[in-house]
C-alpha cells in the first residue's frame, strides 16, 4: 500500500509526463515554435529553474557535504540520455498525435527496462515473454499501415526517446538526492543544447505563447515532474512503478482530445490495449499465472 506522500509525488509526476506530450504537441501543432527551437528553451528553463531551487531548498546539512557532494552531481551518460530523449521528442511529435506519442515512447520505456532487466540475468517466465510478444504486436499494429516516411521517422524517434528515456531512469534508480542529480543532469546537457543551436538556429522561429509553453515544459513538466518522479520511486515497488506509468499514454491522449482537438481513433485504442495489455502481463502475469 502506498504512502500518501508516495501517491501524492506519483500522481504529480505522471500529470507531469502526460503535460510534456500534450504541451510538445499543441506547441508544434500550432506552429508556436520549431522542434528545435522547443527543446532547447525547454532544457534550458529545466536548467535555471532546478539550479535555483537546488540553492535554496536543497543544501545539505554541513556534515553531510563531504559524503554527498560528490555522488549527487549526476552524471554525463545521464546527461546525454536526457537529452536524446529531449530532442527526440520534439522532432518526433511533429507528425504523432498526443497520445500516438506517448504510448510509443512509454512502451518503448517499458519494454527497454525488461530487456535490461532480462540482459542483467533475470529469467522470464511464459507470461512476460508472451506480454512482449503482444506489446510488439501492437507497436506493429500502430505503424504498418501508415508507412509515409513522416509517420514512420516519426515513430522511431519517438521509440529513441523512450530508449534514452529508459536508460536515463534505470541511472538515477540509485540516486540519493533527486532534485540535485536531476539539476545536475540538466547542467550538463548545455554543451549538447550549444551543438544542437549551431545546427539548427537558422531555422528557429519563436512566438511569446511557445516560448511561455516551452518554459512550463522545462520547468514544470520536466524538470520538477522528473526529480518528483524519482523521489516517489523511494516509496513504490519497481511493480508499481511500471505499472503507474503505464496511465500516461491515457492522460495523454484524453488531454490531446481536450487541448489539441484530437480525435481517438479506433487504431489507437486498439494498439493502446495491446501494447499496455501486453506489458501489464509481462510486469503482474508471473504473479497470477503458474
Amino acid at each position: 500500500m502506498m504512502s500518501l506522500k508516495a501517491s501524492v509525488l506519483t500522481l504529480f509526476a505522471l500529470l507531469a509526463f502526460a503535460g510534456n506530450s500534450i504541451i510538445c504537441r499543441l506547441v508544434l501543432g500550432e506552429h508556436l515554435l520549431d522542434a528545435a527551437g522547443f527543446t532547447i528553451i525547454r532544457l534550458l528553463s529545466g536548467i535555471l529553474v532546478l539550479l535555483i531551487i537546488t540553492k535554496l531548498f536543497n543544501q545539505p546539512q554541513e556534515a553531510e557535504i563531504n559524503t554527498i557532494e560528490t555522488s549527487t552531481r549526476g552524471s554525463w551518460l545521464g546527461a546525454f540520455c536526457l537529452f536524446i530523449y529531449a530532442v527526440t521528442f520534439s522532432f518526433g511529435y511533429i507528425s504523432l498525435d498526443t497520445g500516438t506519442g506517448a504510448l510509443v515512447l512509454f512502451g518503448a520505456v517499458q519494454i527497454t527496462m525488461i530487456m535490461a532487466n532480462f540482459f542483467s540475468g533475470h529469467k522470464f517466465h511464459y507470461s512476460e515473454w508472451l506480454g512482449i510478444s503482444i506489446a510488439f504486436s501492437g507497436f506493429s499494429y500502430l505503424v504498418l499501415p501508415s508507412l509515409a516516411l513522416p509517420s514512420l521517422t516519426s515513430f522511431i524517434l519517438m521509440t529513441i526517446s523512450g530508449i534514452a528515456w529508459a536508460f536515463y531512469t534505470i541511472k538515477g534508480r540509485s540516486s540519493q538526492n533527486p532534485m540535485r542529480d536531476t539539476a545536475y543532469n540538466f547542467l550538463r546537457t548545455f554543451p549538447f543544447i550549444l551543438v544542437l543551436i549551431l545546427f539548427t538556429y537558422q531555422e528557429v522561429y519563436l512566438t511569446k505563447q511557445g516560448i511561455l509553453l516551452a518554459v512550463i515544459s522545462g520547468a514544470v513538466t520536466s524538470g520538477i515532474g522528473y526529480a518528483v518522479w524519482y523521489s516517489a520511486l523511494k516509496g513504490l515497488s519497481v511493480t508499481q512503478a511500471a505499472v503507474l506509468q503505464l496511465l500516461v499514454p491515457v492522460l495523454a491522449a484524453i488531454g490531446g482530445i481536450v487541448f489539441v482537438n484530437e480525435i481517438l481513433s479506433l487504431r489507437l485504442m486498439v494498439s493502446s490495449l495491446m501494447v499496455l495489455g501486453g506489458i501489464f502481463m509481462v510486469v503482474l502475469g508471473k504473479r497470477y499465472l503458474v
